[in-house]
């Protein structure tokens, strides 16, 4: 039986960051253009923040109080580097249908904010 990941809601000691600090880090970092998985990444990974959770808010929760939906501009993004990928490598099916998804998901989101 596998094992599930434990979910620690408490902050660690040794993590120096304060909730108003990792807020302005996700805004600066959106502005330079990164997506929020990538915010993620870099957070994880350049500012040892191992889960923004661990504040109470999720990073997407941050970026739509600021902006006006982001999840809607990185399916675009994705869509846009899918689409060239797919046009230089033409027998990668596993993209083709990955394309397939993407496209279907952007709809899906276009179409609930349209309403």
């Amino acid at each position: 039986m596998l094992k599930q990941k434990s979910l620690n809601i408490e902050k660690p000691l040794w993590l120096k960051y304060s909730e108003e600090e990792v807020m302005n880090l996700i805004l600066k970092l959106s502005e330079k253009g990164f997506t929020s998985e990538k915010i993620g990444l870099v957070l994880r990974d350049q500012y040892g923040i191992p889960r923004v959770k661990l504040f109470g808010f999720k990073i997407k929760d941050v970026l739509k109080d600021k902006f006006k939906e982001p999840t809607i501009i990185n399916v675009e993004k994705k869509v846009v580097k899918l689409e060239a990928h797919v046009g230089k490598h033409k027998k990668d099916k596993k993209a083709d249908r990955s394309l397939i998804i993407t496209k279907a998901k952007l709809k899906k989101r276009e179409n609930y904010h349209n309403r």
